[in-house]
């Protein structure tokens, strides 16, 4: 990615376990008996957190010992959903070194450590063998994914023939130019929103075909609505994914909703596959 080291900065910086499990004890959670379900309320850091990962998990054909790449893992939490309720293996790489220290480190705190591992890496550098996974994911990454092209061709190669991809992203909306901070960005810099039809096109210029597009605006509108609502009655949840956000964390929020009212963000997920047959020349 262009200026690596400033968008892992932006995600996360310092000691994010440290930070989790903190905020766990001040929540009463004990994190020698901990869960992935009570993880959950913040260990699915992306757009509607863990009910976007079910979402997902629920429209992917994983079966039982595949083995599954996330890519743009955060810390974890979709990765050991799927791990746990698919019974597979999944390989989760992040650009964010703290995040993925947090994501080991909860991983073994749950008991996870054996069948979902994780490593600090670029998504446009995957460092696994060509075809090794069943399937792969990259959950709201792309758009601080500035070559797409890239991106998608490292994730078409290490896929085998006939396993699914999947991603979930906010598009650029019609309006275009959002308003921030966002989540993946605080003032626009490095941010690469796609309309979600250029998206397709470059996944379809990758090999991949048979798309699923189903947009996921309304949804993520709620979200934030709900999410907003509560902060402004003073209830908003000790242990939630607000705390990874900052001190920017309401804004960011409104910020979100508003975008994708005011048509500036699109909010879309992605299904396609790579083929069982390999492309013919196409020079």
């Amino acid at each position: 990615m262009a200026d690596a080291n400033a968008i892992s900065d932006h995600w996360g910086q310092g000691d994010i376990y440290a930070l989790i499990l903190e905020t766990m004890k001040s929540a009463g959670i004990d994190p020698k008996s901990a869960t992935i379900e009570q993880l959950a309320p913040v260990d699915h850091f992306h757009a509607r957190g863990f009910p976007a990962t079910v979402e997902l998990a629920d429209a992917l054909p994983v079966r039982e010992g595949d083995r599954i790449v996330d890519i743009g893992c955060g810390i974890g939490g979709p990765a050991r959903y799927l791990a746990n309720r698919f019974r597979c293996q999944v390989d989760g790489i992040d650009i964010t070194a703290p995040f993925v220290d947090a994501a080991s480190k909860l991983s073994a705190l749950v008991g996870m450590e054996e069948t979902v591992k994780f490593r600090n890496g670029d998504g446009q550098q995957l460092p696994y063998s060509g075809e090794a996974f069943d399937g792969g994911y990259t959950q709201h990454v792309t758009m601080n994914v500035p070559d797409r092209d890239l991106f998608f061709a490292e994730a078409f190669r290490v896929l085998k023939p006939g396993a699914f991809f999947a991603l979930t992203e906010h598009g650029l909306g019609e309006i275009g130019s959002p308003y921030h901070p966002v989540p993946w960005s605080k003032d626009g810099s490095g941010a690469y929103l796609m309309r979600p039809a250029d998206t397709v096109a470059v996944l379809e210029r990758t090999g991949f075909k048979d798309f699923e597009v189903t947009e996921t605006g309304d949804k993520y509108l709620q979200g934030y609505k709900a999410a907003i609502a509560l902060a402004e009655k003073g209830e908003a949840p000790v242990f939630g994914s607000h705390i990874l956000l900052g001190n920017l964390a309401p804004q960011i929020v409104r910020n979100a909703a508003r975008n994708i009212e005011e048509r500036r963000t699109q909010p879309v997920q992605i299904i396609c596959y790579k083929p069982l047959e390999p492309r013919g020349d196409q020079r």
